[in-house]
Parts: structure tokens; C-alpha cells; sequence
């Protein structure tokens, strides 16, 4: 794994416990459905074997929304970025035990992966479902969605292409859609909060906020 660059980076490290399962899962299944971290462009279509919409998610936990929605739309290629090994393995099993053809996987920094293996203009769509919230207001500076990290994604994206960010923190939800509105490449998608799109699951993040009693915000953004 290397290491985040030092103006913005997508994580914190948090370890985790692999299950057996999922670092069986991160040998066998890796190599078959990962791409490599390296420092040139990486073709889409050759690593998908098809041309077809290409859809990044940042963060994809451990993988039942991104599982959920490349199953559902077959026709579109995602390509999920995660640092956490538990979840690169339980997303590697689900995608082996539901034979998806449609998802592959980075376990890499997303920052690094979107400034050295995306090609500008090449993306149909970016997911970023329910980022760590640092809710304590000294650690909002690591919060993911920020000017330069929006400002990456907005110039890997295509003319039309979509960016839908959902958070169930209010603050970071007024905090998101004040940063994709100040980017001048990005245009809302919505009058302010967008409708939760039937074409996102919900997540077990969404179900223990929705408990907790708080509101579930969708962002959605379009390309100029």
C-alpha cells in the first residue's frame, strides 16, 4: 500500500480483523479480480474486457452496496477503491459468489489512484456512499469530500457524467453540497438535497443512522 499524499488523501488507516475467509479471499480472488496499484493509466475497457459506463466508488466498506448495485446493472462496469482489507475480502467473495463480471478492485489510496491510473474524462459516474463523518469538529479537516479532492474527480469525469455523495451527518451533508456548488465544473443535479435515488441500496450505515434518528442526505452533481 503506498503511501497518501500529503495535500489531501481519501483515508485514515483503521485496522481491522480479516476473517480467514476474507484473506483467503484477498489471495485467491485478487488476482483474478484486482487491478494493481501502479503509476500510469490504467485502459477501462481492457480491465473490464468490454466498452461499456464506468462507475468509481471511493470506500466501498465491505462491499454489500457495491455488490447490490453492479448486480443489478449489469450493463455498467464499477470499479470499487478500498484501503481496508476486511472489506477488499468480503467484496471479493461476494462478487465471486454472485459470478459478477462487472467489479473490479484497487486496494490503494483513491487519491493516488484518480491522479496516476484514471484517464481525465473517462468516468460515467462517481459513488461516495456514507464517508467517515469525523464528527468531532478538530478532526473535519480528514473528512474525505473536500475542494481538491472534488476538483480530481470533477476532471476524471465526462461532460454529463454524475457525482452522488450520501451522508446521514447533517452537518457534512450542508458541508458536501456546499463544496460540489463551488466547483465550477459541477452543476446540482437537484434543487439542494436530491431524492434518494432508487438505484442506491440501502446500506447497513444508512439502517444504524436512520436508528440514531438521523436524516439521510444524497448529494447528486452533474458534469458541465
Amino acid at each position: 500500500m503506498g503511501t497518501s499524499h500529503p495535500r489531501i488523501r481519501s483515508y485514515v488507516l483503521r485496522q481491522g480483523r480479516t476473517t480467514e475467509a476474507q484473506a483467503r479471499a484477498r489471495r485467491e480472488l485478487l488476482p483474478r479480480y484486482g487491478i494493481a496499484y501502479a503509476p500510469r493509466l490504467i485502459d477501462l475497457d481492457a480491465a473490464f474486457g468490454r466498452q461499456a459506463p464506468k462507475i468509481l466508488e471511493i470506500g466501498f466498506g465491505m462491499g454489500e452496496t457495491t455488490a447490490a448495485i453492479a448486480a443489478a446493472h449489469p450493463d455498467n462496469d464499477y470499479l470499487g477503491i478500498e484501503v481496508h482489507a476486511p472489506g477488499v475480502g468480503s467484496l471479493l467473495n461476494r462478487i465471486h459468489a454472485l459470478g459478477l463480471a462487472n467489479v473490479r478492485v484497487i486496494q490503494h489510496d483513491a487519491v493516488e489512484v484518480l491522479e496516476h491510473m484514471i484517464a481525465p474524462g473517462s468516468l460515467d459516474g462517481v459513488h461516495v456512499f456514507f464517508p467517515d463523518p469525523w464528527p468531532k469538529k478538530r478532526h473535519h479537516k480528514r473528512r474525505l469530500v473536500q475542494p481538491p479532492l472534488v476538483a480530481l474527480l470533477a476532471s476524471r469525469m465526462k461532460p454529463g457524467a454524475y457525482l452522488h455523495v450520501a451522508t446521514d451527518w447533517q452537518d457534512y451533508a450542508e458541508h458536501i453540497l456546499a463544496v460540489l456548488s463551488a466547483d465550477p465544473a459541477l452543476v446540482n443535479a437537484a434543487a439542494g438535497f436530491a431524492g434518494r435515488p432508487q438505484t442506491r441500496p440501502e446500506t447497513k450505515f444508512e439502517r444504524r443512522g436512520l436508528a440514531l434518528g438521523h436524516r439521510v442526505c444524497d448529494v447528486l452533481f452533474r458534469r458541465r
